[in-house]
């Protein structure tokens, strides 16, 4: 069963993995057994390929890479009432303790054990089969596609931030980064109420595509524009109502506050592989509200949904398509940052 195993930093090989094999023969009473269709290549896959780390969390062995899926039910445990063999469906890539603290409490997405696709030591997806536990499996509708459901885990984190941004109807908001995380982040603070979705990026072909989201979103290209001198002409010098900062540049973290209004939010998204800094100075004199994300938790229902309603349409951001054969190919262009592409997926035969 061939599989895309990251070897270690900069060396992807697709083979077999005979490890993967015996594992997937286990199927518990409460899991699916799922064959995969479509696979996003993630920031943090390309990472792990050109950095071999990503913070405390290092490649010391192959594992296999991707994490964000669809696919269709092909087994059941004895035990599952939800799914059906032949449901097309998508997965929620972390399973936490369900014993743990961090989740009794109801921040799974934090429990220091949980098991997450394609972070080390934990094997991704980039294979034929998975067996994954039904509460974490979630069936699509008929109007989803598979190329859909693969990026609800990316736009996880967007309603993710969004929700604990505590957005209002009619807040402005300003997007820092127009990568694939930005570009959802920028559709579900639109999607949750705002009037005006700002995106700012270095790279004229991601602003376009912004731009051709909504006509609620401005792009704002800081080669040659100031992030902080545009919102004040356009808000009477009052700022925005939050920030999302999906970067984890730190020269974009230090400027966060600039374009805040006072009272406002800005929320940190952007990984970031060295601790970075801000003004807390700039953020006291505004009593600004900082708000943190990790990953996602209860979100992908949600997600699935605005899909089917069309609140939201990702179909955008999915600009290039390889076939499995072709993963290596796809992987060397991912890590080549194209402006021209935000969201590449990798098919599985069928």
């Amino acid at each position: 069963m061939k599989s895309l195993v990251l070897e270690k930093k900069d060396d992807i090989t697709l083979r077999d993995f005979p490890a993967i094999d015996r594992e997937e023969e286990v199927l518990g009473s409460r899991d699916i057994r799922i064959k995969m269709h479509t696979v996003g290549i993630c920031g943090s896959d390309v990472h792990y390929y050109t950095h071999g780390r990503i913070g405390p969390f290092v490649v010391k062995e192959p594992m296999i890479l991707g994490h964000e899926a669809s696919g269709t039910v092909i087994e059941t445990g004895s035990e599952v009432t939800t799914l059906s063999v032949g449901d097309r469906v998508c997965m929620e890539p972390g399973v936490p303790d369900p014993n743990s603290k961090a989740t009794r409490l109801g921040m799974y997405n934090v429990d220091p054990a949980v098991r997450f696709w394609a972070t080390p030591p934990v094997h991704g997806i980039l294979r034929p089969t998975c067996v994954h536990p039904e509460a974490f499996t979630f069936k699509l509708p008929d109007n989803v596609s598979f190329a859909e459901a693969a990026m609800v885990e990316p736009l996880a984190v967007g309603v993710h931030a969004a929700t604990k941004a505590k957005i209002k109807p009619g807040d402005i908001a300003l997007v820092i980064g127009a990568g694939p995380i930005g570009l959802v982040t920028a559709l579900s603070a639109l999607a949750g109420g705002c009037a005006r979705v700002y995106v700012a990026d270095l790279a004229e072909k991601k602003l376009e595509i912004a731009a051709s989201l909504s006509p609620a979103i401005t792009p704002i290209n800081v080669k040659s524009q100031d992030i902080t001198e545009i919102v004040k002409r356009d808000t009477d010098g009052w700022g925005v109502d939050v920030v999302f900062e999906a970067t984890g540049s730190p020269k974009a973290a230090a400027g966060v506050f600039e374009p805040l209004c006072p009272g406002g939010c800005v929320v940190m998204i952007g990984g970031q592989p060295d601790p970075i800094s801000y003004d807390a100075g700039a953020a006291m004199i505004r009593e600004a509200r900082v708000e943190n994300i990790f990953r996602y938790a209860h979100v992908f229902p949600r997600c699935v949904a605005m899909l089917s309603s069309g609140a939201i349409d990702v179909k955008p951001l999915i600009t290039r398509t390889f076939a499995f054969e072709d993963s290596v190919r796809a992987f060397d262009i991912a890590a080549s940052a194209p402006p021209a592409d935000v969201k590449l997926q990798i098919e599985l035969p069928q």
